[in-house]
C-alpha cells in the first residue's frame, strides 16, 4: 500500500498542446531565461497552458520553473512561451552570463589588509 501522493501523467500529450510543433518560432528560450508576464489583457479563449503560464508568470520564472510547474518537458513549455512572446503577453529577459573569476592575488591582498586592521 503507498501512502504517497500518486503522480499523473497529463492524458494530453504534448505535441497535442503544441499543436504538432516541435519548435518555437526563432531562437528557443534557454531554460535559464527568465520570463514575466505583462499587463496586457489575454483572451479568454486561449489554451488553458497558455493560461497556466500567464498565472504562475506574475513575477520573474526561469524557463525551467515554468515547465516545473505545468509539469511538462522545458521543450514544450518553449514553445508555448514562444506563442506567449510574440502575442506580446510575455516579456522575456536572457540569462546573466557567469560573473568573469576575480583575480585571487588581489582577493589575497584584500585579505591581509583587513586581517591587520583586526
Amino acid at each position: 500500500m503507498n501512502d504517497g501522493p500518486v503522480e499523473r501523467t497529463s492524458p494530453i500529450r504534448p505535441y497535442v498542446i503544441t499543436g504538432g510543433r516541435a519548435e518555437s518560432e526563432g531562437e528557443p528560450l534557454a531554460w535559464e531565461s527568465l520570463v514575466m508576464a505583462t499587463d496586457a489583457p489575454f483572451p479568454a479563449a486561449m489554451q488553458p497552458e497558455h493560461q497556466a503560464i500567464l498565472h504562475h508568470c506574475q513575477g520573474l520564472l526561469s524557463v525551467a520553473e515554468v515547465a516545473a510547474h505545468l509539469g511538462q518537458p522545458p521543450a514544450v513549455v518553449q514553445v508555448l512561451l514562444s506563442d506567449l512572446h510574440q502575442w506580446g503577453l510575455i516579456v522575456t529577459r536572457p540569462p546573466i552570463a557567469p560573473a568573469e573569476r576575480a583575480d585571487v592575488t588581489m582577493l589575497r591582498k584584500v585579505l591581509r589588509g583587513l586581517e591587520a586592521r583586526l
